[in-house]
């Protein structure tokens, strides 16, 4: 047998034993495999494709400790726990450890008791840990949510930037780099800082076929949340707003109405942030009011939805969020509501920042991509995949293809708005335009004489709410800019001249007539395998309290649902089951046959 051959087996032997898995997905097993024979490795996978497997199986089978850099302190401890469920022994270095425990793990560490050590960039790069690890044996370096040391991306991390010096110190040792959200430029960003310009590039589909993307025009963005939550009572899920004062103004509204939902900001109190985290992760049916300080590395898998309140910065930033919706293959939803302030908040955000004028210019070309997402009227999921380069057909399962929008002319609509943007002097806001429009005598029409102006009143023919859309159209496609100097005046640009002699038309989505609420909720099991299934949730629930863990750690609604539908009579039945390895079969084998059966029975069980 040859070493691939070999490896290739060992691989498959831990998945079934520990992990309690019996085949690869996707190209995990080409990635452990080359991980596993000493290559470096760059790997782009969604989220929930199952990318922890591609660096922890590697660094089983290879001699010495595998040392994960990952961002958060709260993700290292809950893949820590899970990993020591199964019976691996892992660790994390963090400060939230105190100086004795550091020392036992890092004892461990030099004496090789470890599999696998979780530590963050910024103490990796301190001089402590690279003498620590010069003594000791890594068996590869993972870096976890590599797209941080893209300064162009979402998400930027300046301590990322120094771990090039893992291939200066450690040349023979593998990397493997991985990440759920990369565009082209990010990509190549990822390879240069790190230095991984020989290392194999593994790049699944971005595609997460179980999320169903929804967007709608924000009219009372609140009230057209509450409706959006009616379909997922008592689910989890995350809420994210553009401020800390509307993320608590929004969780103390719905708490207010009887949901458990709590508030995350950068301005709460550590111990309030930990304590709202953990409540998440350990409880059933938390939603999750947020700032995007919050979400990165969450592992819960069964949060339902994701909402967004406000327009997130980027594709990347949109794909991410939503991407923490569905991580365990049950159907999940991602809703946005989005306005023209959103866009004009956007810009400002850029246009006032302290950034070189060639991120702004960047960051102004992936709002840009955003809104394109936002405003398609065709498949949003064929808009999402092309951002990231890749074709895919409609996909079926978003709001335009399940209810496709109605378009309509609005040329000559449009070349009346640039107009009386232009005749109203290119000085005030789209709510006095409009009224000028639609012939309305306010105070302010006739404190400047608008009243007075060829366009006034000619635009009977829509309502404010329409005209609304037109101008939000043309400020989206760039015919019209939002001077935020002058309070928001609107100005024509360049580009509104081809429409406005008449070189171009303009197609535009007609606002829908009424919301349809098309959730889709996970309930793939009915009657007495439901009964069972939410029997199981009891039992791991109360072990999990028991445990100080979260639920997920234990077991899977997934697994949960398998053994719900299976019904297994023995140990041996069991062990068949997706997500049952080896250790938890042990643990937990005998108590899970005897909730099958007292549910077989009738009895009211756990």
């Amino acid at each position: 047998m040859s070493a691939a051959d070999s490896i290739a087996v060992q691989a498959c032997s831990l998945l079934d034993r520990v992990f309690g898995y019996r085949a690869f997905r996707g190209q995990q097993a080409e990635i452990v495999a080359h991980v596993a024979a000493g290559g470096d490795a760059l790997v782009l996978m969604p989220t929930g494709g199952g990318k922890s497997v591609c660096y922890q199986i590697p660094a089983l089978l290879r001699p010495g400790t595998g040392i994960v850099i990952s961002p958060l302190i709260a993700l290292m401890h809950d893949q820590v726990v899970a990993l020591r469920e199964l019976g691996i022994a892992a660790a994390y270095l963090n400060s939230s450890l105190g100086a004795d425990e550091a020392r036992q793990v890092e004892r461990a560490f030099l004496a090789g008791r470890l599999k696998l050590l979780y530590v963050a960039p910024e103490r990796l790069l301190t001089p402590r840990f690279l003498d620590l690890l010069g003594r000791a044996q890594p068996a590869l370096f993972a870096i976890d949510e590599a797209h941080c040391v893209s300064q162009w991306g979402h998400d930027f991390r300046p301590e990322y930037l120094g771990l090039d010096v893992l291939h200066e110190r450690f040349p023979t040792v593998p990397r493997i780099a991985l990440t759920a959200t990369a565009d082209a430029l990010t990509r190549q960003e990822i390879i240069d800082r790190l230095d991984l310009r020989t290392a194999r590039v593994f790049a699944t589909s971005f595609d997460r076929p179980n999320i169903r993307y929804g967007i709608v025009e924000k009219t009372d963005g609140r009230r057209q949340l509450r409706a959006f939550l009616t379909g997922h009572a008592g689910e989890a899920g995350i809420v994210y707003c553009g401020t800390r004062r509307k993320v608590e103004e929004v969780a103390a509204a719905l708490a207010a109405e009887g949901m458990r939902a709590l508030p995350y900001h950068a301005g709460l109190a550590a111990e309030t942030r930990r304590r709202h985290q953990d409540r998440f992760l350990r409880e059933e049916g938390i939603i999750m009011v947020a700032t995007i300080a919050f979400g990165m590395g969450i592992d819960k898998p069964d949060v339902r939805f994701v909402a967004h309140l406000d327009l997130p910065r980027s594709v990347e930033g949109y794909y991410q969020e939503t991407g923490r919706a569905g991580r365990d293959g049950q159907p999940a939803e991602a809703w946005m509501a989005w306005g023209l302030q959103d866009v004009a908040t956007q810009r400002r955000f850029i246009a006032e920042s302290e950034m070189a004028e060639a991120q702004k210019r960047i960051a102004q070309a992936k709002l840009d991509a955003l809104l394109g997402l936002v405003e398609t009227a065709g498949c949003r999921r064929q808009a999402l995949l092309a951002y990231f380069g890749e074709a895919s057909a409609p996909c079926g399962n978003c709001d335009n293809c399940l209810d496709p929008p109605t378009l309509w002319d609005a040329t000559e609509a449009a070349r009346k708005a640039l107009s009386a943007v232009y005749r109203t002097g290119q000085r005030f806001g789209a709510g006095h335009v409009i009224d000028v429009l639609l012939g309305k005598a306010t105070d302010k029409v006739s404190q400047w004489g608008h009243e007075r102006l060829t366009v006034f009143g000619i635009g009977g023919e829509l309502d404010a709410r329409r005209w609304r859309g037109v101008i939000r159209q043309l400020t989206v496609r760039g015919l019209l800019t939002v001077d935020h100097g002058e309070h928001g005046a609107l100005r024509l640009t360049e580009a509104a001249r081809p429409l406005l002699r008449g070189e171009e038309r303009l197609m535009i989505r007609a606002p829908a007539t009424r919301q349809k609420n098309k959730t889709r909720r996970a309930q793939p099991t009915t009657g007495a395998d439901h009964d069972l299934f939410e029997r199981l949730r009891v039992w791991r629930r109360r072990l999990a309290g028991e445990k100080g863990v979260p639920a997920y750690v234990i077991l899977h609604d997934t697994t949960l649902r398998e053994i719900a539908d299976r019904r297994p009579a023995s140990l041996d039945e069991l062990e068949r089951v997706p997500g049952i390895g080896a250790r938890k079969l042990e643990a937990y084998g005998q108590a899970i046959l005897k909730v099958v059966a007292e549910g077989n029975g009738g009895a009211d069980g756990a």
